[in-house]
C-alpha cells in the first residue's frame, strides 16, 4: 500500500499528486546540499527498507485517510535540531540536522542522542507559505509527537500539547506574516519513565522487556488550508441490523443556513444520500449491504459536503464499515465473542510496533503494511497493539486487510519498575496516582478513543496491562465503556481484576501465561465475562547476525533452531484446540517480531527472517478457527 487514495475520487487523486510534487520541488530547493549529507547513524541491525528512505521521500503518504482533503503539503524532511536544558530559550544556533519523522534517539532520525528530563529538544525549519483565500485558515497537524510539545510560527507560541500519542493540530492563522515563507519552531519535553505521562515500553536504561526512550515528532506533520466554515471531524458508526451508516459530522465556525450532505460509495457508485443539520447524524441505508470481517473486508466510501443551498462550501472523503462485536453465550452458558452476531475464535500476536532503525516510527509506508500483511499470511485474524498507538495509516491498513485489533492504552506512572501482581483476585491493589498523573491518563485514553473511533478494525480497548500504573480499575473501566458502548472492554490485560457481583469489571478476563497455553477457570469465570489467553509462548530463537545486541539476549523460552521451535509452538497449538472447545474465546501469542534484547519474535527485529514458514503457522491457524463452538 504506497498511497491512501483508495477512498478519494480521481479528481482528489490528480489534485493531491500536484500538491506532494510541488511539496518534494520545496523540500529538495530549500536542503539542496543537506540532503546528500544526511545518512542514518550505524551500529545497529537496519531492515532493508531504511536503505530507500531520503530525506525528501520520507513519508510523504496522506496521513488521515479517514478524512481526507484536497489542499494539503507535506513538512516531513530534513529540519534543525538542538538539545539544550530545560527551561532555555529558542535557540539561535542548532546542533545539525534531524530527518523529521524520526524520534532524535533513533538511527533514522540521523542524531542518535538521548534527551532525558533535564533537557528539551528543540525544532527549526521553513515551509513556504499556503495558498489561501482572504478567509481561510491554515491548521498545523502532527499525527504524533512525545510528550510535551510547543509550536512556535514565526517566533510566537502558538499552544501546547501533552501527549505522545493522539494527533493534534494548531490553527495558524493568524500568525503567519507576509512573503513567501513561515518559520516554525518546535519545542518538546518528555521526562520518560522518569515522569507520569503514558510512555508504553520506554525507559532510560533499557533491557529485559523495556525500551530505548523516543523522544519528539514521530510521526508526519502537515499543513491543510481550510475554509472559515469547515468540516473539523466525523464520527462514523453503523448498525447490523438496520445495514446502516450512521455519520455524525462536526462542523467549526458553521454559519446559518449552512447543510451537512453525506454520500455512500461503492466502486464509483453511489448507494445512499442524506441531507442533515450540521449538528444532526445521517443514517444511510445500504441495500444489499455486505458485513465487514476477516475473509471480506467491505468497506463503504463516503463524501461528506458542506453546502449552503447547491454552493458546497467543504468537502471531506471518508469511509465506513458494517461490522458489530458482540458476547454472548455459547450452548454451555459459557461468554465468547462475537463478530456480526456469530461466534468466531480471535487468535493474533502482541505487536509492539518497534522497528530497529526507527524506534517507534517505521521507516517507511509499506515497511509498516508488510507486519500486517506477514501476519495475516501467517493465518492470524487479530493483533493486539501492545501499550503503543500507531498511527493512522496503520489502522486503515488493517480496515482494509480485514485484521482485528485490540488496542491497548499506553502504559506510564508505574513507580519503581516491574508492578505485576498475580493474575488473582483479590491478589492486587491499584495504584495510588497524583491528580496531576490521573489527569493526563484520562485526558490522552480519551483522545485516543475519539481519534480511533472511526477504524472499524478496532473492536477492543484495553485500558491496562498487568498492573503498569493501573488505577481506579472499576472507575476507568466503566468510563470506557460509556464512552465507546460499541466495543468490548478489556479492564486490565493480565492484571489485577476487580469483582462487581458475580463478574469481572469489563467483559473479559485475561490471564498471562509464558510459555504454555492456559487459561481461565470457565466453571468460575466464564458465566459472566469473556475468557482470554492475553499472553502466552514468547519462545525465543535468536538468529546471528539479525539480534539487535550479540550477547544477553532474552526470550521466555529459548531454542537452538526452527525445527525445535516449531515442535514447541505445533504442541501449544494442540493444546489451544482443547482450550477453545472448552470455552476459550482469544489468545494473543507474544510476539510479532523481535524487539531490541527480546528474542521471542516469529521475525528477528529487522524483518529479515521469518522463524517458522508462515504456511506451516497458517495451516495450524486455520484448525483453531474450526473447533466446533455452538
Amino acid at each position: 500500500m504506497k498511497n491512501n487514495t483508495s477512498h478519494m475520487n480521481k479528481p482528489n487523486r490528480i489534485k493531491k499528486s500536484i500538491v506532494i510534487a510541488a511539496s518534494l520541488l520545496f523540500t529538495q530547493l530549500i536542503f539542496p546540499v543537506q540532503a546528500q549529507d544526511w545518512a542514518p547513524v550505524g551500529g545497529k541491525i537496519m531492515t532493508d527498507w531504511a536503505a530507500q528512505v531520503t530525506p525528501e521521500n520520507v513519508h510523504q503518504e496522506y496521513p488521515r485517510p479517514q478524512m481526507t482533503r484536497e489542499n494539503w503539503m507535506n513538512l516531513n524532511g530534513l529540519w534543525d535540531y538542538k538539545i539544550q536544558p530545560k527551561g532555555t530559550a529558542l535557540p539561535s544556533s542548532f546542533d545539525g540536522e534531524i530527518l523529521v519523522p524520526f524520534a532524535v534517539e533513533s538511527a533514522m532520525s540521523g542524531v542518535s542522542k538521548d534527551v532525558g528530563k533535564d533537557n528539551e529538544l528543540w525544532y527549526n525549519t521553513t515551509f513556504l507559505t499556503p495558498k489561501k483565500g482572504s478567509k481561510d485558515k491554515v491548521l498545523l497537524h502532527f499525527v504524533a509527537s512525545d510528550w510535551e510539545t510547543e509550536v512556535f510560527v514565526n517566533g510566537q507560541s502558538v499552544g501546547v500539547h501533552k501527549g505522545g500519542y493522539d494527533p493534534f493540530e494548531f490553527d495558524i492563522t493568524d500568525h503567519l506574516k507576509s512573503g513567501k515563507s513561515q518559520s516554525l519552531q518546535v519545542r518538546i519535553w518528555d521526562p520518560s519513565d522518569d515522569g507520569p505521562q503514558p510512555r508504553g515500553k520506554q525507559v532510560n536504561n533499557p533491557g529485559g522487556i523495556w525500551y530505548t526512550p523516543v523522544t519528539g515528532i514521530w510521526q508526519t506533520v502537515w499543513l491543510e488550508t481550510v475554509p472559515s466554515s469547515y468540516i473539523s471531524g466525523i464520527r462514523n458508526a453503523s448498525d447490523v441490523q438496520s445495514k446502516q451508516i450512521w455519520v455524525s459530522p462536526e462542523v467549526s465556525g458553521v454559519l446559518e443556513g449552512q447543510q451537512v450532505k453525506v454520500s455512500a460509495w461503492k466502486d464509483g457508485i453511489m448507494l445512499a444520500e442524506q441531507t442533515i443539520a450540521t449538528n444532526e447524524t445521517a443514517k444511510l441505508t445500504i441495500a444489499n449491504a455486505e458485513l465487514w470481517e476477516p475473509g471480506n473486508p467491505v468497506l463503504y466510501d463516503l463524501k461528506v459536503e458542506l453546502i449552503n443551498g447547491k454552493k458546497v462550501i467543504d468537502q471531506v472523503g471518508s469511509y465506513a464499515a458494517i461490522r458489530e462485536i458482540s458476547m454472548g453465550a455459547d450452548a454451555n452458558g459459557i461468554q465468547r465473542m462475537k463478530l456480526n452476531g456469530k461466534i468466531l475464535f480471535q487468535y493474533g500476536p502482541l505487536d509492539q510496533g518497534w522497528w530497529p532503525d526507527g524506534l517507534y516510527t517505521a521507516p517507511s509506508d509499506e515497511a509498516m503494511v508488510f507486519d500486517i500483511a506477514k501476519t495475516q499470511e501467517m493465518g492470524f485474524n487479530m493483533i493486539r497493539k501492545h501499550v503503543k498507538v500507531e498511527p493512522a495509516r496503520w489502522y486503515y491498513a488493517c480496515d482494509k486487510m480485514g485484521m482485528l485489533v485490540w488496542q491497548d492504552m499506553p502504559s506510564g506512572d508505574m513507580g519503581n519498575g516491574w508492578e505485576m501482581k498475580l493474575a488473582v483476585l483479590g491478589s492486587g491493589t491499584d495504584r495510588d496516582r497524583t491528580p496531576e498523573s490521573e489527569a493526563i491518563y484520562k485526558e490522552e485514553w480519551k483522545e485516543i478513543m475519539d481519534d480511533f473511533y472511526n477504524f472499524p478494525s478496532i473492536v477492543v480497548w484495553v485500558p491496562f496491562n498487568e498492573a503498569w500504573g493501573q488505577f481506579k480499575t472499576k472507575e476507568i473501566t466503566e468510563w470506557t465503556e460509556n464512552h465507546d458502548p460499541s466495543r468490548l472492554v478489556n479492564s486490565a490485560s493480565g492484571g489485577n481484576f476487580e469483582m462487581e457481583g458475580t463478574k469481572i469489571v469489563g467483559d473479559i478476563i485475561d490471564l498471562h501465561n509464558y510459555p504454555d497455553a492456559k487459561m481461565p477457570a470457565p466453571g468460575i469465570y466464564g458465566k459472566e465475562n469473556i475468557l482470554v489467553l492475553g499472553e502466552f509462548g514468547g519462545l525465543g530463537l535468536p538468529v546471528d547476525g539479525h539480534v539487535w545486541q550479540q550477547k544477553d539476549n532474552w526470550g521466555y523460552q529459548s531454542f537452538k533452531n526452527e525445527q525445535e521451535l516449531m515442535a514447541k509452538y505445533s504442541q501449544l497449538m494442540r493444546r489451544m484446540e482443547e482450550l477453545i472447545a472448552a470455552g476459550l474465546s482469544a489468545a494473543i501469542y507474544t510476539q510479532t517480531t523481535d524487539v531490541e534484547v527480546e528474542t521471542n519474535g516469529l521475525m528477528t527485529y529487522d524483518r529479515k527472517i521469518i522463524k517458522m514458514k508462515a504456511a506451516e503457522l497458517k495451516s495450524l491457524h486455520d484448525r483453531l478457527y474450526q473447533v466446533p463452538v455452538k
